[in-house]
């Protein structure tokens, strides 16, 4: 392999690895997060189920996290096998899941941005009460979360680029490329 190739393979790497982490940490911290108030004798628990947004999230970082382990696991493989990706039809494939799980990932942050927008500023128009007011703990916990699925998802959006790259790379100019590349 070419020592770009080899740069682009680690970063590769590195990133899936992150996104892995990251997406994993950020599903935690935000299935984890209960704060219980008493209000009037009452007790009520805040937990993320009471956000269908929060659940959305959970449920994407948690497929992001596993898609970013299984791919890794394929780097790791590549790479220590010294071969490169030729095949057009598993290039198309790994771009595609790579483009599904970061539309997945923004469409889940925003879903839950969104959402925590409205716990903490509330809409008074709607005469909805700032949630986090009273459950201080809870939103602090959430807006982390959402602070680490932001940092994974935009990594995911750079893996996706990093896909794209060798997708169009199967494609380009280079004869040495293009000649492998038409025995699929």
């Amino acid at each position: 392999m070419k020592l770009n190739e080899r740069k682009v393979r680690l970063a590769e790497l590195i990133l899936r690895c992150l996104v892995c982490a990251l997406a994993l940490v950020a599903a935690v911290l935000i299935v984890t997060d209960t704060q219980v108030r008493e209000i009037f004798t009452i007790q009520k628990k805040a937990k993320y189920t009471d956000m269908k947004a929060l659940v959305f999230l959970v449920v994407v970082n948690g497929m992001a996290a596993a898609y970013s382990l299984v791919h890794a696991v394929r780097c790791v493989v590549g790479m220590m096998k010294g071969s490169v990706l030729f095949s057009k039809p598993l290039a198309w494939a790994i771009f595609s899941g790579d483009q599904a799980i970061a539309y997945l990932t923004v469409a889940g942050l925003a879903a839950a941005a969104q959402s925590a927008a409205f716990a903490k500023l509330g809409q008074p128009e709607l005469q909805w009460m700032k949630i986090c007011t009273m459950y201080g703990k809870f939103c602090n916990q959430v807006g982390e979360g959402i602070g680490v699925a932001l940092l994974a998802s935009v990594g995911m959006v750079l893996i996706s680029c990093i896909s794209a790259l060798g997708v169009f790379r199967l494609y380009g100019g280079n004869k040495a490329w293009q000649s492998s590349a038409s025995r699929w």
